[in-house]
């Protein structure tokens, strides 16, 4: 009974998805129009990228940048800025959830040893942010724009464009909110002793720029997915242990749920007439609900305004602690590590609409 609640707390979107897809399957029988549902770049693209991801992560490529930025600063601020931009651009990479797995322990550690722990919940939840906010600026950032920048074929030059607003704003927000935290006297030191050989973290790298290459269309997404993948298994075949399946069955699931919900005709007309009135702001909201990447599955089959449906579906990650899975991830590791759950909720929550809040009226006002 454990292990069976331990499995549906660590997949509960993924069985929701699963559940929603079997629903409407009763309301549209399988056809062929299912096979259409899927998108294969999509899948695969995520695929290479989540592997060769964590391969690097096995060799403790990111703790130990991470660690060599983070040992010898001397004061608080500094302390909790480098852990905070870690988070932001390691997220660019990484994608949300594994730079908060593997930068969220690297707070712990670092406000632990400085003597700094009272600044745990505020760290751990602007990583969060950071998190969230940090990959939005790449097509292979965020897992709702692989599929977006795939499902609309959006030309590279104008992704970056329509993200740039958004993005600039959270970086001098980020940055602001770091100098909220007082200057004090700290220092830590690293006592790690990860290492990883140059030749490994080479083919790593180059590995990495062929999954970049596949997503960004320099040639064919089935190239360079399928180097990616029989690299990394003669590189490190267990690194495929650590790969989030179930993010990949996830979009499967909701492919079907919102390829199905497109063609119920009163679904279609009700959802088509709130993204007619404002698609960036009912894009938000749905993220509240149902998270980022089921609202970009879902949505994009209503709406050709993928501009407003791109920013939404990035700034939504913020506000409510399930309208990212990444935000979960964080509060379930300040539940094990941190003290004072109701202060970190509230400051959560403070925060995150804070910050929604800002950039929903900045990207009204400035978006593309």
């Amino acid at each position: 009974m454990i292990k069976i609640l331990d499995f549906t707390k660590k997949n509960a979107v993924l069985l929701i998805a699963v559940t929603v897809a079997i629903a409407t399957s009763f309301i549209v029988p399988p056809d062929g129009e299912y096979l259409k549902y899927f998108d294969l770049s999509t899948i695969f693209c995520l695929l290479g990228t989540l592997a060769v991801v964590c391969a690097l992560s096995d060799a403790h490529f990111f703790e130990i940048i991470a660690r060599k930025i983070v040992s010898g600063l001397k004061d608080s601020r500094k302390i909790v800025f480098a852990l905070v931009f870690i988070t932001y651009f390691g997220s660019m990479i990484m994608a949300n959830d594994m730079a908060l797995i593997t930068f969220l322990p690297l707070g712990y550690f670092a406000l632990t040893q400085s003597g700094k722990q009272k600044y745990m919940a505020y760290t751990f939840v602007m990583q969060n942010v950071a998190a969230n906010l940090g990959g939005m600026l790449t097509p292979f950032g965020n897992p709702q724009n692989l599929y977006l920048y795939s499902y609309f074929s959006i030309p590279t030059g104008e992704f970056f464009l329509i993200m740039l607003p958004p993005f600039i704003t959270a970086l001098l927000l980020i940055a602001a909110c770091c100098f909220f935290v007082k200057k004090e006297n700290a220092e830590i030191i690293d006592d790690s002793s990860y290492s990883i050989s140059p030749l490994k973290l080479t083919v790593y790298l180059i590995l990495f720029a062929c999954s970049v290459l596949s997503v960004m269309r320099v040639y064919p997404y089935y190239i360079g997915v399928s180097i990616t993948l029989v690299g990394v298994a003669i590189m490190d075949i267990k690194a495929y242990k650590s790969v989030n399946y179930g993010l990949i069955l996830t979009f499967c699931a909701f492919f079907v749920f919102s390829g199905n919900a497109s063609r119920i005709p009163l679904v279609h007309e009700i959802i088509g007439n709130l993204l007619e009135k404002n698609t960036l702001l009912f894009s938000i909201l749905s993220c509240q609900i149902i998270s980022n990447v089921p609202t970009a599955t879902l949505l994009c089959r209503f709406t050709g305004n993928y501009k407003a449906l791109l920013a939404g579906v990035n700034i939504g990650g913020l506000g409510t602690p399930v309208a990212s899975l990444a935000s979960l991830i964080t509060l379930g590791e300040y539940k094990r590590r941190g003290r004072g759950i109701k202060k970190y909720v509230g400051l959560f929550l403070a925060i995150n609409f804070s910050f929604l809040l800002v950039l929903t009226v900045v990207e009204t006002i400035f978006g593309v």
